[in-house]
């Protein structure tokens, strides 16, 4: 494949992260401020949120991951790209990089749209202060048992039960964390530009995010722990690219090869 044809790949795939992120983020900043406009039980609002959420995420993860892998988070695509065993592998930063910015973007956008949709400032930032030691813990927490559960479907040659097994954790820490599970660097920056239900003041952002990344040292540390030494490749992952086959001469994949696509032809990993 030429320089040309590889750029032109990652920028299509880095054109759906933005995508998927975005309407993520629509997704739990809409379905927020409509809960808040139908009932003032907290309790109904949260699960109105989560429902909302859950579904969302899996149908995104379906039809998005054949294309760009439906990372829709950072600390997935750094885990992923860290996976890699090749230390040439590991030098490659530009997709990473491709990923993270895109997804940032989208997230972005996506407050934007589900504001504009409700009939408020297209950006406004929020005041729903999030800080502490607890609910750190809990970003933790939560973004370390999404990495482990990821990577272990992988790793476990599961790749297929992602968009139900990511989106039902993704429920369930709705409702045992006490940050109510952002577990999404990208996500918390998108919900800080609304100030509704699901918002983050900006200055509880760096806090949360911190939390994320080392959530997702811990996931990883847990992963080895519990699989072995022996990481699945970012290839390997549902996020990123499903077998060597799918693999170009210069190392880049296709997501568009993704196992989600074709049950019948994944062998498991031992």
């Amino acid at each position: 494949m030429s320089n040309e044809e590889a750029e032109a790949r990652l920028s299509r795939r880095a054109a759906v992260e933005a995508l998927g992120t975005g309407a993520l983020v629509m997704v739990v900043v809409g379905s927020g401020i409509q809960a808040t406009r139908l009932t003032g039980d907290v309790a109904l609002q949260l699960l109105a949120n989560s429902t909302a959420t859950v579904l969302g995420l899996a149908v995104l993860i379906v039809v998005l991951g054949p294309i760009s892998g439906a990372h829709l988070n950072p600390a997935v695509t750094l885990v992923a790209w860290w996976s890699e065993r090749s230390s040439q592998a590991r030098l490659r930063v530009r997709e990473p990089i491709a990923y993270v910015g895109a997804q940032l973007v989208g997230a972005a956008g996506g407050a934007v749209l589900a504001n504009a949709m409700f009939g408020l400032p297209p950006v406004r930032l929020s005041t729903h202060a999030r800080a502490g030691g607890p609910l750190w813990l809990a970003e933790v927490v939560a973004t370390a048992g999404l990495v482990l559960v990821v990577f272990a479907l992988a790793r476990r040659g599961r790749a297929n039960w992602a968009p139900l097994a990511v989106a039902a954790y993704i429920g369930v820490a709705y409702w045992f964390t006490s940050s109510t599970s952002f577990a999404n660097p990208a996500v918390t920056v998108g919900r800080a530009l609304s100030d509704t239900f699901a918002g983050i003041a900006p200055a509880s952002v760096p806090g949360f995010v911190a939390a994320q990344l080392v959530g997702a040292v811990v996931g990883a540390a847990l992963l080895v722990a519990l699989y072995g030494p022996r990481l699945p490749r970012a290839r390997d992952v549902v996020q990123t690219h499903p077998s060597p086959d799918a693999a170009d001469s210069d190392g880049s994949f296709h997501p568009e090869s993704s196992p989600l696509r074709s049950p019948a032809e994944r062998t498991p990993l031992p």
